[in-house]
């Protein structure tokens, strides 16, 4: 069996079991979306930029509701996902110009959740050969852009800021 070493998302998955409470219900609370890299607030979701980012662009389709089962989600709410998910392709296709989406879940630890007990779908471009030697031997990601700059853009592409 092969291991598959992700020491970079440590930060991320700490940060998380330390928090205070949920870290996407205290995102969702606090006024400040630059700061909290929400590019949309939705009436029952918000689209959130991933703090540590797989590719330039990786945002998060969040439902408000705290909820750590996708059955659990209201017909309403996970309409307003799937749509919300669907824009945000458009939009990272036109600003990225990726080979490819990926779009997905892991609902529980052991699926992989760095956040288990909160809902979210992941979306994020991907190219051709992206998983290239620095993040698979180097176990470095490169990003091209700061996510104050990917906040501008992917902001301004729904709408959120002029």
């Amino acid at each position: 069996m092969d291991y598959l070493w992700t020491p970079w998302r440590y930060a991320y998955i700490s940060g998380a079991v330390n928090s205070s409470g949920c870290v996407f219900c205290d995102i969702a609370k606090d006024k400040d979306d630059k700061k909290g890299l929400i590019v949309h607030r939705g009436t029952y979701c918000f689209v959130v930029l991933n703090r540590f980012p797989y590719t330039s662009g990786h945002v998060m389709v969040v439902p408000y509701a705290h909820l750590d089962e996708l059955q659990k989600l209201p017909s309403d709410a996970a309409h307003e996902m799937m749509d919300l998910s669907k824009k945000i392709e458009r939009v990272l296709r036109d600003l990225y110009r990726p080979d490819g989406v990926n779009l997905g879940m892991n609902i529980g630890a052991a699926a992989g959740a760095g956040i288990a007990g909160h809902i979210h779908m992941h979306v994020l471009p991907r190219w051709v050969a992206d998983a290239n030697f620095m993040t698979v031997v180097g176990e470095t990601r490169v990003l091209p852009e700061t996510l104050a700059v990917t906040w501008e853009r992917i902001s301004k592409a729904l709408g959120t800021v002029t």
